[in-house]
């Protein structure tokens, strides 16, 4: 996605989010476990960072850390910092953190169903995001709640702002929540697995809405999801994940043509592909993510990987720079064979 400097003048490029060693770990009924483990990044200024990887990696706790919206009281932040332009948000009052999550950043959650109060007109709940922020009237907040509907693709929105979540359709309701995550104009918007629950169509059309939007507001994104081709259509930068820590990280070309990790690599091969011949067998990755309470010593990808070696199971990789911002939590990248695109 390309788009042009933010509403707030802050110029295309400038660093906009750092999280530099975030820790989070969670109390549970078997003991405290850390489900995100030394993970950094930035986001620029009107650019999309994708965030990659397999069901229970960190990826919607990085997220909610980065809101501070961590379920209570067993989840915290244990370590490092989220400077948002320059403020660390782990210290922020939590008066002066909710105007940030509610004005500055925004989300789109990856169900609407849980987004949306269900017993409210649609009109209602867009209208309290402006009331909130603007000192405006309801009946104002009304009519930018119908503008904004209108911007995001909803058709008859003067008739739409007074139905309910339950009457619209799944495409319609995602809409609404990113009408919601927009309506003042944040510099970010987190966007949580924003078209899994949707069909092809609408999922390419919800794609498109967000590039559109983000061209117009010149806001950053950060989009979190598991699917490859995602990464692919939308986003610059990738952040693949594994079971708490950062694997790999680097643009989408480095990513895709230059995968550095074993489970990068791995991930790229299991994607079907028009030039397979027909019945080809996917590839995959064997064995299962650990668990929270299993986690193996050293680089946690080694029960999987047909690369490890004894230093892999005692010594935990650092991400090391392969060029550029390319960089890799592996041992033994250096000593892969050289990737060559899946063809069968």
């Amino acid at each position: 996605m390309t788009s042009t400097a933010s509403n707030s003048g802050q110029g295309r490029g400038e660093v906009l989010l750092d999280v530099q060693d975030l820790a989070v770990e969670f109390d549970t009924e078997a003991g405290r476990v850390r489900a995100v483990d030394d993970v950094s990044f930035t986001v620029r200024a009107g650019q999309t960072l994708g965030i990659v990887g397999e069901s229970g990696c960190g990826k919607s706790v990085t997220a909610l850390s980065i809101l501070r919206l961590l379920p209570q009281p067993m989840g915290r932040i244990a370590g490092g910092h989220i400077l948002f332009r320059g403020q660390d948000l782990t210290a922020l009052p939590a008066e002066a953190m909710h105007k940030v999550r509610t004005g500055q950043i925004g989300m789109i959650f990856q169900e609407p169903m849980t987004a949306l109060n269900p017993v409210h007109r649609i009109g209602k709940q867009l209208s309290e995001a402006f009331l909130l922020h603007q000192q405006i009237s309801p009946r104002t907040a009304l009519e930018r709640s119908v503008e904004i509907l209108e911007k995001v693709g909803i058709p008859s929105p003067e008739v739409r702002v007074s139905e309910y979540p339950h009457q619209l359709s799944g495409g319609m309701r995602q809409r609404v929540v990113i009408a919601m995550a927009l309506a003042c104009r944040p510099a970010l918007v987190i966007a949580d697995e924003p078209t899994t629950a949707l069909d092809v169509t609408i999922q390419a059309q919800i794609l498109e809405l967000m590039k559109a939007l983000q061209d117009e507001m010149g806001m950053s994104i950060i989009l979190i999801t598991h699917d490859l081709g995602v990464i692919a259509e939308a986003c610059e930068d990738v952040l693949v994940m594994y079971a708490g820590r950062v694997a790999e990280k680097g643009s989408v070309e480095d990513i895709f043509r230059r995968p550095a990790h074993p489970y990068t690599r791995g991930l790229l091969e299991s994607i079907p592909r028009l030039e397979y011949p027909r019945k080809t067998r996917l590839r995959t990755i064997e064995g299962m993510v650990p668990g929270l309470m299993d986690m193996p010593a050293g680089c946690r990808f080694n029960n999987r990987c047909p690369h490890k070696v004894d230093r892999c199971t005692a010594e935990a990789p650092p991400l090391a720079s392969v060029a550029g911002g390319h960089g890799v939590g592996c041992h033994r990248w250096r000593e892969l064979p050289a990737w060559t695109e899946p063809v069968s």
